[in-house]
């Protein structure tokens, strides 16, 4: 950034140095994620009624579902126990989340509603489980991410997702759409966003809101939200 600033200002003046490519280390550039839209995540959902083995479509969407509308990482999801879910209080327990943390997560109670029916599809299809997983692969065993994601990879596929810009939609990206749309609903809603950062922080199971920042900067959506703002708080300009 600085030597394309440095760039445009030796046109300005000839005296301006640009600084040498090898001056600092090179760093990975930062993956920016696909926000999905509703008709997105509704598109995956839909695409796994091609899934021959109707449990095991019922187990893909549930989780699209769940991802989708609480922003658990993929492995939260699939380590959860069925033990893990309170239906009385409607929130669901991740224990040792990543860097070891353990948090409640509040459900909506259409997400806890499409998971007490999974519940009740998988205690048909195994009436005599004792894996204690939550979600379960045909084989009875606990889902395992390399198993998960060429899945979900092939759902993108039906889904007709697989072009999309600016890259081919992740399963973790679900995760960034999640704190993405908490942030735009917040704006929207006339909320104090830097009051409730915090709390979405906490609720996406991160060290500090430095980490969630990582997750929302320069995304097209919040930059538009942020331009009528601030269009919103000049008012006509002369």
């Amino acid at each position: 950034m600085v030597r394309g600033l440095a760039r445009y200002a030796r046109t300005i003046d000839a005296r301006t140095e640009i600084p040498p490519k090898d001056v600092l280390p090179q760093i990975r550039p930062r993956h920016q994620p696909y926000i999905y839209s509703d008709a997105d995540v509704t598109a995956l959902m839909t695409a796994t009624r091609r899934i021959r083995d109707p449990f095991r479509a019922h187990t893909y969407r549930t989780l699209i579902g769940l991802l989708a509308s609480s922003g658990m990482r993929v492995g939260e999801a699939i380590a959860l126990d069925r033990t893990d879910l309170d239906h009385e209080r409607g929130v669901v327990t991740v224990r040792d989340g990543k860097f070891g943390k353990s948090r409640e997560i509040p459900l909506h109670s259409t997400t806890l509603e499409a998971l007490e029916e999974y519940a009740r599809h998988r205690r048909r299809r195994f009436p005599r489980t004792r894996n204690l997983a939550f979600f379960l692969s045909l084989a009875e065993t606990r889902l395992l991410y390399k198993d998960v994601h060429p899945a979900f990879l092939r759902l993108v596929e039906g889904a007709g997702l697989a072009d999309r810009k600016p890259h081919r939609p992740r399963i973790h990206d679900l995760r960034h759409s999640f704190a993405v749309r908490t942030l735009v609903d917040a704006y929207r809603g006339g909320l104090d966003v830097e009051r409730r950062l915090p709390l979405l922080s906490t609720y996406l199971g991160h060290v500090s809101p430095s980490s969630t920042y990582w997750y929302l900067s320069a995304v097209p959506e919040l930059l538009g939200v942020a331009a009528r703002r601030l269009e919103s708080s000049l008012g006509e300009l002369p």
